[in-house]
């Protein structure tokens, strides 16, 4: 009997076997240490949980109804050392769980550039991080190499051991990279630029997708992350050189339009100003550009003028790309170029060189903390001795 108990367990085991625990053994530093976040956090809070169920289970079996030789104390209702216990352990933690958090917080922020390749290998000057734009479409991935004037639909490769700059758009809806193996999730927003700066440490193909819902083909909406040796990358760009297709402004508006599971695509050059248009929502030819537009608002606009700047669009997205101000869509005209628009100003975040003030060591007294113990503190609203 007992061994067709353990036979029934065998599917399940099954099951278990087709988990993918990517999570907990990623390919890069950035997600290697959110994982340690989590192991960290979840330690500790066992620490507490753990004791709690044991002792539920032991109180109910010691003081069953059949267990009379268990003490029987109907009048007992303090303890000091156990009401010590109980609310200690739990601050401690809790002061624990706070410091962790505030630490991974500042140094896993993802506008920060990395500090390290790795737990041993510091960034150095060659280290040049790798640029790359990402755009979600509806419903694939889109990957500018701006450094290499190539892109691909639905595959990125990136070398071992190199930083890796992502910029993150979207074309229409909110969408979320993630690649599980590199590093955590972040947004993907059109007509907003995130970022997020990743390694990866060991060569392989990793699973990246989107995750967040964002219509019918959104299940298809998924893309293999290669991790390279230098000189696979290398010939991983010269295979994309040598590609048929090329990925300007009107090619753009073909490939935005929806559709699901598009195979992989390689593209030998790119518009240089392509993924600009596309953050600034004026790929169309002659329309404003957002930031344009934010230019001239914040001169004052363009006045009662500004209400003639319109052109009917060339192309139009379910018959409601733009603004439908009058009979058809409409958006405005552009005045300046895209060699006119500027970039906006990076907002990048660099790594620290010492993380010493991180942990709390070395930091400067607060300027409203007393010199010495022996003054008296001027939150009391009493002078110095010095002044008395």
């Amino acid at each position: 009997m007992r061994a067709l108990k353990l036979l029934a367990l065998l599917p399940f085991a099954a099951l278990l076997g087709g988990c993918d625990f990517v999570v907990l053994a990623p390919a890069g530093d950035i997600a290697a240490q959110q994982r340690d976040l989590v192991v960290i956090s979840t330690v500790l809070m066992l620490i507490i949980v753990l004791p709690v169920m044991a002792l539920t289970v032991f109180f109910a079996w010691r003081y069953r109804q059949s267990n009379t030789a268990a003490p029987y104390e109907p009048e007992w209702d303090h303890s000091t050392q156990l009401e010590l216990v109980i609310w200690s352990a739990p601050l401690l933690i809790i002061i624990c769980l706070g410091a962790l958090t505030w630490m991974g917080t500042h140094l896993l922020d993802p506008y920060r550039s990395l500090g390290r390749i790795a737990a041993d290998k510091p960034i150095e000057s060659k280290d040049a991080p790798l640029n790359v734009e990402v755009v979600a479409l509806d419903w694939k991935w889109l990957f500018i190499y701006p450094d290499y004037g190539v892109a691909a639909v639905n595959e990125l490769a990136a070398p071992v051991d190199r930083p890796i700059r992502f910029r993150i758009t979207a074309s229409s809806v909110m969408n979320s990279f993630y690649i599980p193996a590199l590093a955590g999730q972040i947004y993907a927003m059109p007509g907003m630029e995130t970022k997020l700066h990743a390694v990866a440490n060991k060569e392989g193909t990793y699973r990246g997708f989107s995750a967040n819902y964002s219509g019918a083909g959104f299940s298809g909406m998924h893309f293999d992350f290669k991790s390279l040796s230098g000189a696979d990358f290398d010939k991983w760009i010269a295979t994309a050189k040598t590609s048929a297709n090329m990925l300007g402004r009107t090619d753009y508006l073909q490939l935005e339009r929806p559709s699901q599971n598009d195979p992989v695509r390689l593209y030998r050059s790119v518009d240089r100003d392509l993924y600009k248009a596309i953050l600034n929502m004026c790929v169309e030819p002659g329309k404003m550009c957002m930031s344009e537009m934010m230019a001239i608002d914040a001169k004052g606009g363009l006045g009662r003028e500004g209400l003639n700047n319109t052109l009917p669009l060339t192309y139009d997205k379910y018959a409601r790309r733009g603004a439908p101000l009058g009979s058809e869509p409409t958006f405005v005209a552009g005045i300046c170029s895209m060699d006119e628009i500027k970039d906006a100003p990076s907002r990048e975040i660099t790594a620290p060189l010492d993380l010493t003030p991180l942990r709390g060591f070395g930091l400067k007294r607060p300027p409203f903390s007393p010199a010495h113990p022996s003054s008296t503190s001027l939150l009391l609203g009493q002078r110095p001795k010095s002044e008395s």
